[in-house]
């Protein structure tokens, strides 16, 4: 006796389809090429996803060199006494400290200067 799999063959094409819509001219609308597009868009996901981290890291630094510029400190100076005076903030936290609470930002940039 043959197996027929004509349904679950066209449950799997329209689940392909189905996430491959809104891709431009073929991708859409014919399986192989639009697998092929999801499986590539996949990649560029993860690869993107890694990437907005070092983004993040870029604009903290920004922000943070920003916020430095009114007590006549640069950034790289700033990370090294942060490391000698042994204090453990993070980039981000620090980014924070600086846009939304400036007071304490100023507190903790006086406490590393002494």
């Amino acid at each position: 006796m043959r197996v027929k799999r004509g349904t679950i063959k066209r449950r799997k094409h329209k689940k392909i389809l189905k996430a491959a819509k809104g891709y431009r001219l073929s991708y859409s609308k014919l399986y192989r090429r639009a697998k092929e597009a999801l499986l590539h868009a996949g990649q560029y996901s993860y690869a993107h996803r890694k990437k907005r981290q070092n983004e993040f890291r870029k604009l903290w630094i920004q922000r943070i060199n920003g916020a430095l510029s009114q007590f006549d400190l640069k950034y790289s100076r700033f990370i090294k006494l942060l490391k000698d005076s042994k204090i453990d903030l993070n980039r981000k936290m620090l980014a924070d400290l600086a846009v939304n609470d400036p007071q304490a930002f100023e507190n903790v940039v006086e406490k590393v200067k002494k």
